[in-house]
């Protein structure tokens, strides 16, 4: 098999754009489609979200993981997804593939740690599958779910010219442990959907360097990026913030005159939680050229 017949000479962003291709655009109830952090539906004066993601053992996590924080991340990688589009989790179904050598205590401990994740961020589980997983292979764990926006979603599509780029939290070094451990940034990404002070908003899942040209493409801009500004997690390099992924953070564009006010009322409203000006949205033409990040297929 040649690479151009492969997935692997293709990237994750080809593979999918190459696949919706054979798909209609999507139509009003649906305002928002591929492409963007979750699904939007408009209902009335609120918005429904529709998201899915999927773990797959040996590339989310490693045989020998405590499987609590398993079903944690699990659950938190959706609950992150509501929260970039300014939302929270409603209903949630879980499709878990098993192998059958392995003992109940684990499946047993990978449900407590979904429950966990859901009690705290959001959430009720109301279906699902099981099945076994084939001769040899591993655990695959997929979760679907609604989430909902009270306040306008915030999409990839809203930075212009001139906003000011903003990451949550800490970069880089996931692999050290937080990737399995972190909090989804729901009530960050509710008030800044509430408080209008984000024209663009996205989880940082694949990496700064993946993720931000995703937000650019949709918004159809350019982006600099200060990298000895970047909020490092102990121990992280500015190669580790920009490459690693699996922050689940949000990355956010502000118009430059909200800097002050969207500052000031952060310290006060989340003093726990970091916020850090990373760079500025140009023209396209005036951006840097991103490399790196995490694909699944390279």
């Amino acid at each position: 098999m040649t690479q151009e017949s492969s997935m692997n000479g293709m990237g994750e962003d080809a593979l999918v754009a190459r696949l919706l291709a054979q798909w209609p655009q999507v139509s009003h109830p649906v305002i928002v489609g591929p492409g963007d952090d979750c699904a939007v539906i408009e209902c009335g004066t609120t918005w429904q979200l529709l998201k899915t993601d999927a773990m797959v053992e040996g590339q989310h996590f490693t045989r020998d993981e405590e499987m609590h924080r398993v079903g944690w991340k699990a659950i938190a990688r959706v609950q992150s997804d509501f929260a970039a589009m300014g939302g929270a989790a409603e209903a949630l179904v879980v499709t878990i593939f098993l192998p059958s050598d392995r003992p109940l205590a684990l499946w047993e401990k990978l449900y407590a740690g979904m429950a966990a994740a859901a009690k705290a961020h959001g959430g009720v589980l109301c279906g699902g599958e099981t099945s076994r997983s084939p001769e040899g292979a591993g655990i695959l764990i997929s979760v679907a779910g609604t989430g909902r926006c009270y306040a306008e979603p915030v999409l990839r599509s809203g930075a212009r010219n001139g906003d000011l780029l903003y990451v949550t939290g800490h970069l880089g070094g996931s692999l050290a442990g937080h990737h399995l451990d972190f909090s989804p940034r729901v009530n960050e990404g509710q008030w800044l959907a509430k408080m209008g002070f984000a024209t663009a908003m996205m989880d940082v899942s694949d990496g700064l360097a993946k993720d931000l040209p995703r937000l650019c493409m949709q918004s159809q801009i350019g982006a600099r990026v200060e990298e000895n500004k970047l909020p490092l997690r102990n121990h992280a390099t500015q190669k580790q913030a920009m490459n690693d992924g699996e922050d689940y953070e949000l990355l956010f564009s502000v118009k430059p005159e909200h800097q002050a006010d969207l500052e000031s009322t952060w310290a006060n409203d989340f003093p726990r939680t970091p916020l850090t000006k990373i760079g500025t949205c140009t023209q396209p033409s005036a951006g840097m050229s991103f490399t790196g990040g995490w694909d699944p297929f390279r």
